[in-house]
């Protein structure tokens, strides 16, 4: 990647991220700071990578999300290449449904 993304001003952005309390206040940020179809990108990446690591094909995902499979693609490349930051999520994810069940 050519852009440096570690700057103040993320680490700015993650702090404010970081300092919200629950679902509610993550719609209020979110809504005023991205646009609808940016947030609904967001969402629908994370929804390709959870399909995506149920192995389920890129037509599925592509039906079921809309998502290009220029899209689809990118996400596998972050899944397959990446930081690990979607694995990370999604056990941290599936540990809280475990606590909850």
């Amino acid at each position: 990647m050519s852009k440096k993304i570690r700057t103040e001003s993320v680490d700015y952005l993650f702090s404010a991220i970081l300092s919200l309390r629950d679902k509610e206040e993550c719609y209020t940020f979110f809504e005023d700071i991205c646009t609808i179809n940016e947030l609904l990108s967001l969402s629908q990446r994370f929804e390709v990578a959870k399909m995506l690591r149920e192995k389920r094909t890129y037509l599925e995902i592509a039906e079921k999300t809309g998502a290009s499979t220029a899209t689809i693609s990118r996400v596998n490349r972050s899944l397959n290449y990446g930081n690990d930051g979607y694995d990370m999520v999604f056990e941290r994810m599936g540990q809280q449904e475990k606590g909850k069940a």
